[in-house]
Formats: structure tokens, sequence, C-alpha cells
């Protein structure tokens, strides 16, 4: 029996760099003091040796070989010629364990590694049973940032073509109104993050009580990450016959019960290659001073190797600051973080992944879910919050099994 108790209520050019000085930068210390004190809003001490570790995908690489094809399913012929020109041959783990399950509408949690394939793996049994079933309204995509919520509807556009599906995105930091009027023309799917959500089903803008699948996408970083009453109020809203889906790429302990208490009997699968990504090489960079970082990233810019480049940093301001910074030298270098509205986030990411920009400056908003093509570095300017954070960063580059390499700043005074 499903518990419904929830109650609560939330081409890198290259850089000219002869001719310029090395900016002197406030003397700001970097966030790790080597202490294993945690300091007010700076996340809990992480061992500096976790950030070292070579990759050795090289050394065993191992070549999934899937149980079925696509055509194995049941997806209709348009399904199938849209999976094609979108460049899938044959399904990875996560879509060969998942989707059949999926489609006998089993609930399920899906826990695999970023850049597994885990989105279609979701969208393709349901765009399936859309298609069949006409369904009005029928889907509700959770999502714990509004570039994943946007990624969804992306691939969603991709993998429903020709079948006359919609899905609206409804995610704060962008007009409520044109929203509301997209909800109006009854929407198949409707994929938001959960601010925005509760703020349409509040207004009476938006019901719930009629969704046949809900899906919480990330599920660790929703629950684990402050959005739990979020999900708690949302789910109160929900038909308690309904098929649900967790995606994530970790699941801690201390909250599976609660991901657990969302579903019926459901199928696990576990994918997980390990508890990092082994395609991506990881090592230390030592700087104190934000001024000491910065000419540390100046002289490995230089390396041709360093062509796309995702640099995370703690804070809003301290992200725009750095980005404006590496602009000031004359690199190419976007950010996206909560300050900058929804249209100019996109705009940023659309530079990075066309490669109009070779670096991008973000807080954490982007390390879960998105999927920008061959990013060859992580850069973590200051540390993660937690080494879950680290994970997730670093799985944006080493994907589609090419190797990556990620740097993490550390105290001078706590060399490994």
């Amino acid at each position: 029996m499903r518990r419904n108790s929830f109650s609560g209520r939330k081409q890198f050019s290259k850089t000219r760099f002869s001719g310029s000085r090395k900016p002197s930068f406030g003397g700001r210390r970097s966030s790790f003091s080597g202490s294993k004190k945690v300091l007010k809003g700076r996340g809990i001490y992480i061992d500096p040796s976790k950030f070292i570790r070579k990759a050795t995908f090289l050394k065993s690489e191992k070549i999934y070989i899937p149980k079925h094809t696509f055509g194995d399913f049941g997806l209709n012929d348009k399904i199938l010629k849209n999976v094609s020109g979108y460049g899938y041959v044959t399904p990875t783990s996560v879509q060969d364990e998942g989707i059949i399950p999926i489609s006998e509408g089993r609930d399920l949690i899906g826990l695999a590694n970023t850049g597994t394939g885990k989105t279609a793996a979701f969208l393709l049994p349901i765009i399936e049973k859309l298609y069949k079933t006409k369904a009005r309204e029928a889907v509700l995509i959770v999502t714990p940032t509004r570039e994943l919520a946007g990624q969804i509807a992306e691939e969603f556009r991709v993998f429903a073509h020709g079948l006359e599906l919609s899905a609206v995105v409804v995610v704060g930091g962008a007009p409520i109104y044109r929203q509301i009027a997209s909800l109006k023309r009854g929407p198949n799917v409707i994929i938001g993050t959960p601010g925005r959500i509760l703020d349409l089903v509040k207004q009476r803008k938006l019901r719930l009580d009629k969704i046949k699948t809900f899906v919480l996408d990330e599920a660790d970083h929703m629950m684990d990450m402050g959005f739990l009453p979020d999900i708690r109020t949302i789910v109160s809203y929900l038909p308690t016959k309904r098929q649900t889906l967790c995606f994530s790429a970790t699941l801690p302990l201390k909250i599976d019960q609660l991901v657990r208490d969302l579903l019926v009997n459901p199928v696990t699968i576990s994918v997980r290659t390990g508890i990092t990504s082994d395609n991506v090489d990881q090592n230390v960079l030592y700087a104190d001073t934000v001024s000491q970082k910065i000419n540390v990233l100046v002289d490995l810019f230089k390396k041709e190797e360093f062509s796309k480049i995702l640099i995370f940093g703690r804070t809003k301001h301290g992200v725009q600051k750095l980005a404006d910074n590496l602009s000031k030298l004359g690199l190419k270098v976007d950010a996206i973080h909560g300050n900058k509205s929804q249209n100019q986030r996109q705009k940023a990411l659309r530079n990075f992944k066309g490669n109009k920009v070779n670096i991008l400056v973000a807080t954490d908003v982007a390390a879960r879910g998105i999927d920008v093509p061959n990013v060859s570095h992580v850069i973590n300017f200051d540390q993660p919050n937690t080494y879950e954070d680290y994970i997730h960063r670093i799985g944006r580059t080493g994907r589609a099994g090419k190797l990556g390499k990620a740097l993490t700043f550390i105290s001078m005074h706590a060399r490994v």
C-alpha cells in the first residue's frame, strides 16, 4: 500500500596572454583551512587526498553489451526514428534495465552515474504511453534546477517529434504568466522545479490530482539539500494511485527510506560503476588567496589541452566576480548563478555548448544533470560543501567514454 502520508508544506580560441599583466585581486583566503572544524556556510571537511585519483577506464574499460535493442521495447516507429536521429544506436545500461519495467507501469528507483542516459530511460516509455492514451496533464517531472528542467524538455521535444504531444516548463526566474497560458492549453507533460510548481498550485493554476506518472529526477539532491518540505507538499496533492519514478546518481542511506515511502513495491536498478567517474583524472592545485588561484588558472589556460572548462565556485557573487576578472584578461567566459534570469542562464549554457565561450563559471546549480559535451576540465575554484557534490561536479567531464580531468584548489598549508 502506498504511503501518501506527507502532510508538510518546500574551441578554445587561443588566448593572447602576451603583454598582459596578471591582475592583483583581493586577498580573501580560500575556504579550505586544513582543519576538520566546519566553518559556518563552508560545508564539511573533505580530506584533500579524496581529490586525487587517476582515471582507470583506459586500463580496464568495460564495454556494456545490452540485452535488448530499442526495437524490443515496444516503441512505435516514430519514436524509434527519433531515437535513431538523436544518435542512440543501442540502449545504455540504465535504459536497457529500466525501460521495460517503466513500460509495465512499475514504480522504479534508478541509480546510475551521470551521463548514462537516465533522462531517455524514463522519457521514452512515458512518451510511448502518452502517444497511446493521449492523456492530458498526465505526467509531472520534478527537477532541482531550471537548467535540468530545460534539458529534459529539450529531449522530450526530440523524442516526441511528430507525435502531437506537448510539454511545458514551469520554473522560477521566468514569467509565470506565460507558464499559466501554456498550462491552459493542456500539455501532456509538466516539467518544473518545486517552488514554481507549488506557486502555481496555490494560485489554482495547476492541478495535480490527475497526474498518472510522477518523476523525481536527481532525487538525492532534492531531498537532501532543502527541497524535502516542497516535495512533501507536492506529493500530498498527487493521487494515491500513480506510477512514481525516482532517478539519481546517488541515494544516501539516510534518505533511502524517504524515497521508498513514495513508491509501491519499486523495481530498483543500479548501474553505477563506482563512487566517482573512472573516466576522470583528479588532482589538486595549491593556492590560498583568490589572486593566487587566478594566477594559477592563467598559467594553466595557456595550455592547449584546456579547451572547454567548467569552473565551480561557492557563491553567486564570487562566481560573477571571477567571471568578470577572467573576462578582463581577454578570456571567453560566461557565468551562471541564481542572480541571473532564466534567459541569461540559458543563453550562457547555449554559448558554452556552442563554443562561443570556452569557460563557464558556475555555482552548484550546474553540477547536476547538465549535459554539456566535451568538457575537458572541471575546476573547483571553491571546494564543494560535500563529497557527493564533488562527485556531481566532476561528472560534467569524462562523459561518453572520453577522458576528463578535474582539479581542485586546496590550501598550500594542506599539501597531500
